[in-house]
């Protein structure tokens, strides 16, 4: 990018895309703000009650009425090869047609400590949803678009075609994580170095342009919040208390902000933005100057970063004793 942007790097009026979990929380928020921006919208999730519930909110929020179109799939996205029959079922609809858009926002978030009971189940868990379930849609996808049949070839000085997107939704965590998200980080960061590589690899098919992003927020006011909530370590809420959660709608409307500025790494908060900085190594850029300036101050940050919340988990150690005898949920 450069410094002065202004070109929507990913325009939805009139695009279809798919979105997963888009029932609560930032995949609901994020699908109702793209109908709101004139995409006809594909919702995946498992109650088909609440789906129903949410294309019904789509539906009202459309910015042209007459021409837009929602369409609902009931599919778990941790249940292995899932994500063929979804697509297959969507290009029905879609008349034959792949989506342009989608964005694998499915999650879950199991906080424990690592030598709690459960904690390896949760981790699989963890994994099968917010890893394996974005891995399964992104192979899917590209195996459609990065067909030969779809390849599409400009001639010499006219327009490259425009690319498709593929969108993940990591987390924070992912750059810097903390004590009691040992079964979630791991699939996060699992998701940023999956991304990674497939910026790299789609460099092999330049007549299927393809576009990764991965969207990193923080907490989000959802009912997923509640959820994890209620196995949180106390020790988590403690390091977590000056952060407060975000609405839903606020993470959705910087997201896609951040995605239609051309943004690889999608931050929504100025703390996200410096953690980002703070841990680029091998990944893109979203400006190569200003990141890289950032990064060598963030680097300096993180030694007083370190220093402050090594020192809480200690005192709070000397305070409570053995995690042993913690009160469990």
């Amino acid at each position: 990018m450069g410094f002065f942007g202004g070109k929507n790097h990913m325009p939805v009026n009139g695009k279809t895309i798919l979105l997963t979990g888009a029932t609560e929380g930032l995949g609901r928020s994020a699908a109702r703000k793209l109908s709101e921006q004139g995409a006809n919208v594909i919702i995946v999730a498992r109650n088909v009650g609440r789906l129903e519930e949410t294309v019904a909110e789509l539906q009202a929020a459309a910015k042209n009425p007459r021409s837009q179109r929602f369409h609902h799939i009931s599919a778990d996205v941790s249940e292995p090869n899932y994500a063929e029959a979804v697509l297959a079922e969507a290009m029905r609809w879609n008349r034959g047609a792949a989506p342009d858009i989608v964005w694998c926002v499915a999650g879950m978030s199991t906080p424990l400590l690592w030598t709690d009971d459960g904690s390896m189940a949760a981790t699989r868990r963890n994994m099968d949803v917010n890893f394996y379930g974005a891995a399964e849609m992104a192979r899917t996808i590209l195996r459609e678009w990065l067909s030969p049949h779809n390849a599409i070839s400009s001639a010499p000085g006219q327009p490259k075609p425009e690319p498709k997107h593929l969108v993940f939704t990591a987390s924070v965590l992912a750059f810097f994580t903390i004590v009691g998200y040992g079964p979630y980080s791991p699939s996060k960061w699992a998701v940023r170095g999956l991304a990674d590589t497939l910026v790299q690899e789609l460099l092999l098919y330049p007549d299927n342009p393809v576009k990764v992003h991965v969207v990193y927020p923080a907490t989000i006011l959802s009912p997923g919040l509640e959820r994890e909530n209620k196995c949180k370590p106390a020790i988590t809420l403690e390091m977590e208390k000056d952060e407060p959660p975000q609405p839903p709608d606020l993470v959705a409307e910087k997201a896609i902000k951040g995605l239609q500025a051309g943004n690889y790494f999608v931050t929504v908060s100025f703390l996200g933005n410096l953690m980002r900085c703070g841990v680029l190594g091998g990944s893109p850029r979203n400006n190569s100057f200003v990141d890289t300036i950032v990064s060598w101050a963030v680097s300096i940050i993180y030694l007083f970063v370190m220093k402050a919340m090594n020192g809480q988990i200690i005192t709070w150690a000397k305070k409570h004793g053995h995690p042993s005898t913690y009160t469990k949920g």
